[in-house]
């Protein structure tokens, strides 16, 4: 008689599109029992189709307990590019308890020709290119909690698109615009033009949902000021929600 395989546990390090689209893939798919988690920075996150935990672990010593007491046989990290402490900890978490991980990180976005980008490090850097481009309008979409860096450039009216409102606003001269990719091209275009943007700032996230304001950007001759990637940690990584699904059935298949 053939002995039932027990459903590996799988905790998601959540909080993109890509890990909701994988958690709902595992949640409809008996050969896991998976849970998400979240960091709790958005208020009102979108709906996940398995149990979710919101908030940090502690760090690394936490996560460890949770990956132990938790009986998971998977780690999928799925955390925003631009999440800079998150992946180097699972990294050394799942190292210690010896679970197989992964992260899944959406591939950056590149230049086009004829795009006038200018790469930076950090919102630091990003804030001082303002200033030297000579912008008078510039588009911000580098998340709501990421604007002090900006608080310091004189003569520029920031228009600051977030999901949620920014509580508290450290702009002095600024628009909030409230709204949620997808975008479109033409929606990205008036948006620029409506209020007279002349430089847009943006971090490399990567993906579809939110690449339009760069074709705008371009076909408006506007620089655009790029902030780079935080450094991944080593170790296994994919692209794509199909790929994240292979390497866990390849997991489960040796559990």
């Amino acid at each position: 008689m053939t002995r039932e395989r027990a459903p590996v546990r799988v905790l998601v390090l959540a909080g993109t599109a890509e890990a909701a689209e994988l958690v709902g893939r595992l949640a409809a798919d008996p050969a896991y029992d998976v849970c998400a988690s979240l960091a709790g920075h958005t208020r009102a996150p979108a709906a996940l189709a398995c149990p979710v935990r919101v908030g940090g672990f502690g760090g690394v010593d936490g996560l460890v307990a949770a990956l132990r007491d938790g009986g998971f046989g998977a780690l999928v990290d799925a955390t925003h590019p631009f999440a800079a402490v998150m992946p180097h900890h699972a990294a050394t978490a799942a190292e210690v308890v010896r679970v197989p991980r992964v992260r899944l990180l959406r591939p950056r976005w590149e230049p086009q020709p004829d795009d006038r980008w200018l790469e930076v490090d950090d919102l630091a850097a990003a804030a001082d290119a303002l200033g030297a481009l000579g912008a008078r309008r510039a588009l911000l979409t580098t998340g709501r909690l990421e604007l002090e860096p900006f608080a310091r450039v004189d003569g520029v009216h920031m228009v600051v698109r977030t999901i949620e409102p920014p509580d508290p606003l450290p702009l002095a001269d600024a628009t909030v615009l409230l709204d949620r990719g997808p975008y479109t091209v033409p929606g990205e275009v008036a948006l620029l033009r409506d209020h007279a943007v002349d430089a847009v700032v943006t971090k490399n996230s990567g993906g579809a949902s939110t690449s339009a304001k760069l074709t705008a950007a371009r076909m408006l001759g506007l620089p655009v000021v790029m902030v780079r990637r935080p450094p991944s940690p080593p170790g296994p990584a994919v692209t794509t929600v199909d790929d994240a699904a292979a390497w866990l059935a390849a997991v489960a298949t040796r559990s």
